[in-house]
């Protein structure tokens, strides 16, 4: 069966405590009813990052920073597996409305379980 990221954006100069309890209780249900659905593979929050860039000496230049020329980044993701995208999609809708977020979801093409 087909697997999809679903990725989490927040802006740049997100503030964790504007995430309220009620929120955390809506992603947490949202969580327990892909877990009990068995579409739910992983689910996780990012801390910082780095991001790396090819340069054309050859080096690779490592910077801090969660994004690469972007006013918002990924704070989280899923990996769901689905039927299909529109399945996929449905979930991401719930995941959207559970914390009052946008996401953005996205085929995995390679799966080595496979």
């Amino acid at each position: 069966m087909p697997q999809y990221l679903v990725a989490g954006y927040i802006p740049d100069n997100f503030d964790p405590s504007t995430v309220d309890e009620a929120m955390g209780r809506a992603i947490h249900a949202f969580n327990q009813e892909m877990d009990a659905a068995g579409v739910l593979k992983f689910a996780g929050g990012l801390g910082s990052a780095k991001s790396l860039r090819a340069q054309t000496d050859g080096r690779v230049l490592i910077t801090d920073g969660p994004y690469l020329e972007a006013k918002e980044h990924i704070g989280g993701l899923y990996i769901l597996e689905c039927a299909d995208m529109d399945e996929a999609l449905a979930w991401a809708r719930k995941g959207v409305a559970a914390a009052r977020g946008k996401v953005e979801v996205r085929e995995i093409f390679f799966n080595p379980a496979e």
